[in-house]
């Protein structure tokens, strides 16, 4: 059972010596019982202090990794169920499915594209999670060997123990994760997993069922497991990761705090597929394997995983500065946003897309976008005549124009005052316009 915070603290040195980096012990272990800290972070706690705290400091939702050298994929490490609470720390991987029954050649050309896949939103690299193997009949230990000859990402593989073995033997220092422990099988799949070391999956029609296997397995010396409701349809899958992750974070329910493995790629339609793959990453999986990769509904969902894994309360920022878009010279136009990144981007991509030269002032708006930005005071004429001149902007324009986005128009008057040399001009409302506007008013 979880300690609280004054059940933590008589079990803390109780000096005050702030080498926690916090001002008391007693703010350490309050910090401690929300799971916002390691305990690790008091370099003074007792080795027996330390056997009884190792409940209260483990996070809820224990986290596993699925790596393949300098490629890996986390999952679990939450602690709220809702992003707004706080935040969702692990963002899950996407992996797509391959079958023993296809062709090397086969294989090979469905896994390159999914590991060369990588699209860049706001400044960062989306890129799929890995590629999922599983036995139907073939040669399982040629399937893992093709699909790991056409990407270095990570593997799920999913078959009866004799072919894991096989298929294990072909991934020397790997740590993929082995498919299923189930109420038949637990022993031998415990076994192996053991012996390689890797994390293994549970499959459960029931939440009572999944306990009863999970603590076999803990009983058997494992402790990197992954849960694998057997549910398959929306209501199901929704139903049986809600239950999971509500018992784990809520109750503390040490059995049901691993991370969730989903299969939406079973339902066999593509559109449905990639309905319950969007549902799966708002609701508490952390590895999804899909049967189907197109590039434009994989970018929905990793921009989807994006917009949910990054925190509410720290907007996605750009670094303040002046930016070049399509090789600007001395004549063209300095534009004006903050350092939003979806502000930036769409000024940016809307410049870019029609070939217009132009100089673009990011200024340090704390992340904000425009009109809020000004709204907080962190966008004003003050401000932009600061970062302008900051950034040196007078040395790389001659022709010196500077637009202000049209949100903005009542700071013009103010900045001709901050910024006499230069000539003020206010801009469209919105970024799609920005094109036509570059060519017809500048």
């Amino acid at each position: 059972m979880a300690l609280s915070g004054i059940q933590i603290y008589k079990l803390l040195p109780q000096t005050n010596c702030k080498d926690c980096d916090f001002p008391t012990c007693l703010a350490f272990a309050m910090k401690l019982a929300a799971k916002q800290v390691d305990l690790e972070e008091c370099p003074h706690v007792s080795e027996e202090s330390s056997v009884q705290l190792a409940e209260s400091a483990a996070p809820p939702v224990r986290p596993v990794t699925v790596s393949a050298g300098e490629h890996e994929v986390k999952g679990g490490n939450e602690v709220v169920l809702f992003r707004h609470d706080k935040r969702f720390f692990t963002q899950p991987g996407l992996f797509i499915r391959v079958r023993d029954t296809q062709s090397a050649d086969e294989i090979k050309a469905k896994v390159k594209p999914v590991g060369e896949y990588v699209v860049d939103y706001v400044g960062m690299d989306l890129s799929m999670g890995g590629i999922a193997v599983q036995a139907a009949g073939g040669n399982f230990g040629a399937a893992v060997e093709a699909a790991r000859s056409a990407t270095d990402l990570p593997l799920i593989l999913i078959a009866p123990a004799a072919d894991l073995k096989a298929g294990l033997d072909k991934l020397d220092g790997e740590t993929p994760l082995l498919c299923h422990a189930t109420a038949e099988n637990w022993e031998e799949m415990a076994a192996l997993a053991k012996e390689y070391k890797v994390p293994l999956s549970v499959e459960a029609d029931t939440v009572d069922a999944t306990v009863d296997l999970v603590q076999k397995l803990q009983d058997a010396g494992l402790k990197d497991l992954v849960l694998s409701p057997t549910q398959r349809g929306m209501l199901g899958t929704l139903t049986a990761n809600t239950t999971t992750r509500r018992m784990a974070l809520k109750e503390t329910f040490r059995p049901l705090g691993f991370p969730i493995l989903s299969f939406p790629g079973d339902v066999g339609d593509p559109v449905r597929e990639v309905s319950l793959a969007a549902q799966a990453i708002g609701k508490y999986s952390s590895f999804i394997v899909l049967d189907h990769f197109e590039p434009a509904t994989a970018y929905a969902l990793l921009v989807l995983r994006a917009n949910i894994y990054t925190d509410p309360q720290e907007p996605i920022q750009v670094e303040p500065g002046i930016y070049e878009i399509n090789n600007p010279g001395p004549e063209d136009p300095l534009l004006v946003t903050t350092n939003f990144s979806i502000t930036y981007f769409s000024v940016a991509n809307e410049v870019e897309s029609v070939g217009l030269p132009a100089w673009l002032l990011v200024t340090d708006s704390e992340g904000m976008s425009v009109l809020t930005a000004w709204a907080a005071g962190k966008f004003d004429a003050e401000l932009i005549a600061k970062d302008a001149k900051r950034f040196d902007a007078a040395s790389k324009i001659s022709k010196q124009r500077i637009v202000l986005p049209g949100h903005v128009a009542v700071l013009s008057g103010e900045l001709e005052e901050e910024l006499p040399d230069w000539e003020v001009k206010v801009g469209p409302r919105e970024a799609v316009d920005l094109p036509s506007y570059l060519k017809q008013a500048l």
